[in-house]
């Protein structure tokens, strides 16, 4: 009966966190009923003084928290289609849907952090040209199992993915992203879609017209908006909280949300009434407790 699906964003850059920690955090949210959980995929962050912080390797983590769980959903919010050839991730993702017996959402992304692709040998240029053919390549595979293709990144000779994972169409697939191109090419076939704070200003008011582009956006491609999952990521500021570090600088200009019961509910309702059907809060600060603390969030949600 709950109005919208709730999900936490686990730890990534704020402090150093070890897997212990981030096993505990995983059970706290499934333990108090959260829907989902979810870890970013980024390689590395280097601050302009020049200081570089990272975290752990998202399909890693994932792997482990998926055996750690069992009944939340988990994600990569969202994976960086650069960091692996498509058709590695297609198999990555089908291999991690069937350890969590089904619980994967498969979020994808183009990535923006040029600092970490130079570090790590990633090519950053054509990003979005990139993006399109491996978001066809990645969706056919698990959708159907395989694929023949030429394009001008990728090719891909006689393809298949085995074995497929517990879904015969895979898991969902999520877009993250609200350019133009990146949603022509996603919105006819994509299971959802989602937004982070720093895009739409942490706001109702600067939510509402990315929704009316993926509407428009929609209509112009023939596909039903009420068939795409809206989720979005908000800030939220908990007990203790100060400010969560991140790895855009422009974030931190950015107002939290109250993590107080009665406010947290009543704005989580009213995103509902939106049309947005899952969050992904970005607690500040992400530890177990504030975790634990969304507990009587939940119960006022959930009357």
């Amino acid at each position: 009966m709950r109005p919208i699906k709730v999900g936490v964003q686990l730890p990534e850059v704020e402090r150093p966190v070890s897997w212990q920690e981030l096993k505990a955090m995983a059970r706290k949210a499934e333990e108090i009923g959260l829907d989902s959980i979810w870890v970013g995929d980024h390689l590395m962050y280097r601050s302009a003084e020049g200081v570089a912080r990272g975290p752990w390797e998202a399909w890693s983590l994932l792997s482990a928290l998926a055996e750690a769980t069992s009944t939340i959903s988990l994600g990569p919010l969202v994976a960086a289609i650069g960091f692996h050839a498509p058709a590695m991730i297609a198999k990555k993702a089908a291999t991690i849907d069937e350890i969590s017996g089904g619980r994967l959402i498969l979020g994808l992304g183009a990535g923006w952090g040029e600092p970490e692709y130079l570090a790590y040998g990633f090519p950053y240029t054509n990003r979005a040209s990139r993006f399109e053919e491996a978001y066809t390549i990645i969706r056919t595979l698990l959708s159907e199992g395989e694929i023949e293709f030429d394009g001008t990144f990728f090719q891909l000779k006689n393809c298949t993915l085995v074995p497929r994972g517990p879904r015969p169409s895979g898991p969902p697939l999520m877009v993250g992203s609200f350019g133009d191109r990146m949603l022509r090419a996603t919105l006819p076939t994509v299971d959802g879609w989602n937004v982070f704070y720093g895009d739409y200003g942490n706001t109702r008011e600067g939510l509402a017209p990315m929704l009316e582009k993926v509407d428009r956006i929609c209509a112009e491609v023939g596909r039903d908006s009420k068939e795409i999952e809206r989720s979005v990521a908000p800030l939220v500021r908990m007990t203790g909280g100060k400010g969560r570090p991140s790895g855009d600088p422009k974030m931190s200009m950015i107002a939290p949300i109250s993590g107080e019961p009665e406010t947290l509910a009543a704005e989580l309702r009213a995103l509902a009434e939106m049309g947005i059907a899952h969050v992904q809060l970005v607690l500040d600060p992400i530890t177990i407790d504030s975790i634990a603390e969304l507990a009587p969030m939940l119960a006022l949600l959930d009357q």
